[in-house]
């Protein structure tokens, strides 16, 4: 049966305040204070506890007095990374941890964490400048070197305390190991397809938490559906096992089954290129199926970046297909059409961060919650809908919480 607008839109809207409502009162009423975790039902395989534990978020200086280490692994150069990186450190400055400098604009992964660790002042963590790794850029054939190295390090000098994994490279290696050490996964779109964790309400490993966001990908494809009753979406991707998980293909598919509408995709190799390869490749996948398409989902690719997602927008603009942008408000700003996802990242780095401080406190990775739904916010862009002739709902402009009438 099919959801009605209005419905689909307030079922949405309801859905992540009513579940981060539950889970902070539950912390408040066994706590008795805000920003503590409760932790009650151990993951599978974990030691049943006597009591509830509660896990604050407060600073807190190693057990032996000293700071806490963290460590940082990066999958290559994506722009996301920093900026995840940026709002985890903002989480800590709220939390109380950390106080930075104004970070500058523009700065790699590698550069942010030497600025971090140059310029963070704490009496409790720091951010060791040589534990930092990258297999190159996106090369699979340095994956093995970098990870034994990691292993080295962790197993050998033991002077890591955390490791930041960003994306799901980082990710994938970090559970192949067995995480040694509490390990953080951040910024990847599918946890679980990508087998980093083995559920969204258990990780498998008691020193893994990454952030887990049930069907969010199905909800997206389902409303921009639901608004534009597209019969043929475009998708761009790397076909590769990563390609696939970071672009959602299998969410993309299972939507497209229950809703009778085809894909059509075009391959834009991405890993292990320089970024302007892959961003050639991504605009000559859009600009190809432009004319066969009746809509677009926008997925993450190294090669749409802030900077070329004008061009995407634009090469969809011209052939009049509506699109819907995966990661978020950000690139309807650019030009493209619609997009579910938080406006304000800000409650991203404070999941990652207040993660990071319930371990220092205590808990084990594992027994933290995984699960993130992010509210829910609609960014649609007034310009495109009249450049493409797309007159959107009433339902729409009356939930629309960012309206961009320019580029």
């Amino acid at each position: 049966m099919k959801t009605s607008l209005p419905t689909l839109l307030l079922s949405l809207a309801l859905l992540a305040p009513t579940a981060c409502l539950a889970q902070a009162a539950a912390a408040v009423s066994a706590a008795g204070t805000p920003g503590a975790s409760v932790v009650g039902t151990p993951a599978a395989g974990t030691p049943a506890a006597a009591t509830p534990q509660v896990f604050p978020t407060k600073p807190i200086a190693r057990p032996d007095g000293k700071k806490w280490r963290i460590g940082y692994f990066e999958s290559g150069d994506y722009s996301e990374y920093p900026r995840t990186l940026r709002v985890t450190v903002d989480g800590l400055q709220k939390l109380g941890w950390i106080t930075v400098p104004a970070i500058p604009d523009g700065l790699s992964g590698k550069q942010m964490w030497e600025y971090l660790a140059d310029n963070a002042r704490s009496d409790t963590l720091e951010f060791v400048r040589d534990a930092w790794w990258q297999p190159g850029n996106f090369d699979a054939a340095q994956r093995p070197a970098v990870r034994e190295s990691i292993k080295q390090r962790l197993e050998g000098k033991k002077d890591i305390d955390l490791i930041i994994a960003m994306g799901t490279w980082a990710g994938q290696d970090m559970a192949s190991m067995g995480a040694p050490v509490p390990t953080i996964v951040a910024s990847t779109s599918d946890a679980v397809g990508a087998r980093i964790t083995r559920s969204a309400q258990d990780s498998g490993l008691d020193n893994l938490h990454a952030r887990v966001q049930p069907e969010r990908y199905q909800r997206q494809v389902r409303l921009f559906h639901e608004i534009v009753p597209f019969k043929r979406l475009g998708l761009v991707y790397e076909d590769s096992p990563e390609g696939r998980t970071y672009s959602a293909v299998d969410a993309v598919e299972q939507v497209a089954r229950e809703q009778g509408f085809k894909v059509l995709t075009c391959n834009a190799p991405s890993n292990g290129i320089a970024p302007e390869v892959a961003t050639r490749n991504a605009l000559e996948c859009y600009a190809k199926l432009a004319p066969q398409i009746d809509a677009a989902y926008v997925t993450v690719h190294r090669g749409v970046t802030p900077t070329s997602v004008d061009t995407v927008a634009e090469i969809l603009r011209q052939a009049r297909v509506p699109s819907f942008s995966m990661l978020g408000s950000e690139e309807v700003k650019h030009g493209l059409l619609l997009s579910l996802a938080q406006a304000d990242y800000s409650y991203v780095g404070l999941f990652y961060a207040e993660t990071m401080a319930r371990i220092f406190n205590g808990a084990k990775a594992r027994e933290l919650s995984q699960v993130w739904i992010d509210p829910a916010k609609i960014a649609l862009n007034l310009q495109t809908a009249r450049v493409i002739g797309f007159d959107p709902p009433v339902d729409i402009l009356l939930a629309a919480d960012e309206v961009y009438e320019a580029q």
